[in-house]
């Protein structure tokens, strides 16, 4: 940087913008940026998933799908009933999700009726690559009834 010039940092920049007080008075990360679980139903691994899937978050989904699918769970469920926000970087997260379990005859559904996050799956085409369902229990009984 030349001497006497100073960095102005970006707005938007979420590392600079951690822990600094928004217009509005809270801090950044007083919003919900994105909460995994996973538990096991009816032999299939279902991946609960909470907050904003975007390009500061979606690498721990991309993590958990992948050390998931290394441990033999090759017939997953994300659960996306609570995904406030997806962007491309989340879309390709779930499309890499589901080549690595068809590697092994496997099966990636999504659970999602929001409209606003169904009309990204729409809109790119990924309503025939996935399968989409309106509950859990729904997305197993359909992954049953096709073995």
């Amino acid at each position: 940087m030349p001497r006497g010039s100073t960095r102005v940092p970006d707005p938007l920049d979420r590392a600079t913008r951690a822990g600094r007080p928004d217009d509005d008075g809270t801090a950044l990360e007083d919003f919900v940026e994105l909460k995994l679980g996973h538990h096991t139903k009816d032999g299939i691994e279902v991946v609960d998933v909470e907050g904003e899937i975007d390009v500061y978050t979606a690498p721990r989904l991309r993590e958990l799908l992948i050390d998931l699918v290394n441990k033999n769970n090759y017939n997953l469920v994300v659960n996306m009933e609570r995904v406030e926000f997806l962007d491309s970087t989340g879309l390709g997260v779930l499309v890499g999700g589901l080549k690595r379990v068809r590697a092994y005859d496997g099966s990636l559904d999504l659970v999602c009726t929001q409209e606003r996050i169904l009309k990204i799956f729409r809109i790119t085409g990924l309503t025939k690559v996935f399968g989409i369902h309106d509950t859990v229990d729904e997305a197993i009984a359909a992954r049953k009834s096709e073995k």
